[in-house]
């Protein structure tokens, strides 16, 4: 079955960095595009990052700059490297395969100012 399993979450102080990773099981990684979302408690899910199996990106605006995503097809797996992190970046962030329904459990981020 597919599973995404996320890590490299954690705690950080503003303006640090953390590098979440994402490792795709039961798919074909490399024909998959794939995504980073993130949720705050009460709020929906937003997008963050995408990466097509061809390696465009897409970025949120509220990350843009700071943010990288990118991809190993090698070790099925994606990443989200995080700069410049902001207090208002604490969220739980969730690897996506996109268009399908398939989620990772989520890793937490958490920003202190």
């Amino acid at each position: 079955q597919v599973q995404l399993v996320e890590s490299g979450g954690g705690l950080v102080q503003a303006g640090g960095s953390l590098r979440l990773s994402c490792v795709a099981s039961g798919i074909i990684f490399s024909i998959n595009d794939m995504g980073w979302y993130r949720q705050a408690p009460g709020k929906q899910r937003e997008f963050v990052a995408l990466i097509t199996k061809g390696g465009t990106t897409n970025y949120a605006d509220s990350v843009k700059g700071r943010f990288t995503i990118s991809r190993d097809n090698a070790k099925n797996t994606v990443y989200l490297q995080m700069n410049s992190l902001k207090p208002e970046d604490t969220v739980v962030y969730y690897c996506k395969r996109l268009h399908s329904s398939y989620w990772g459990q989520g890793t937490q981020v958490t920003v202190s100012s």
